[in-house]
């Protein structure tokens, strides 16, 4: 099985930078809102991303596997969030909007393919899979 890595590095106030497995790297920074930086991928947009391109990819491989002729796909994403009293907050739902614009085939066909799509997306999948933490620290004399 497939595995994924990366590798994150403090930049300094709130702002650090995401190397991927694949190569891809960038910025990352807290919402504004929790003193983060504008303008920057932050967790929960990093997040839904992943839900929406994984989706997409799912999608376009459907798509080809019932032989619709796609013509045009996008998909806007939502994550709602709940506070919680200890002052954490978590999402509680995603949805996913998918317009897309098929030549040919059916509505059947291309709700077939949607189904598909959300059966194998890895992320829609695992978006309440533990997390395991396996530290290594090292503490400094003051």
């Amino acid at each position: 099985m497939p595995s994924y890595t990366t590798l994150v590095r403090w930049l300094g106030g709130h702002r650090g930078h995401l190397v991927c497995g694949n190569g891809a790297e960038m910025d990352f920074s807290a919402p504004p809102s929790l003193h983060g930086e504008a303008g920057v991928l932050t967790p929960g947009d990093a997040l839904l991303a992943a839900l929406n391109t994984c989706f997409h990819m799912m999608f376009v491989w459907a798509a080809e596997r019932f032989r619709l002729d796609l013509v045009s796909y996008e998909c806007e994403a939502e994550g709602s969030v709940r506070d919680l009293l200890d002052g954490t907050s978590e999402f509680t739902g995603y949805t996913l909007s998918p317009r897309i614009v098929v030549r040919g085939g059916s509505r059947e066909t291309v709700e077939k393919a949607l189904r598909s799509a959300r059966k194998y997306s890895l992320i829609a999948e695992s978006l309440r899979a533990d997390v395991t933490l396996s530290p290594e620290f090292q503490v400094l004399a003051a």
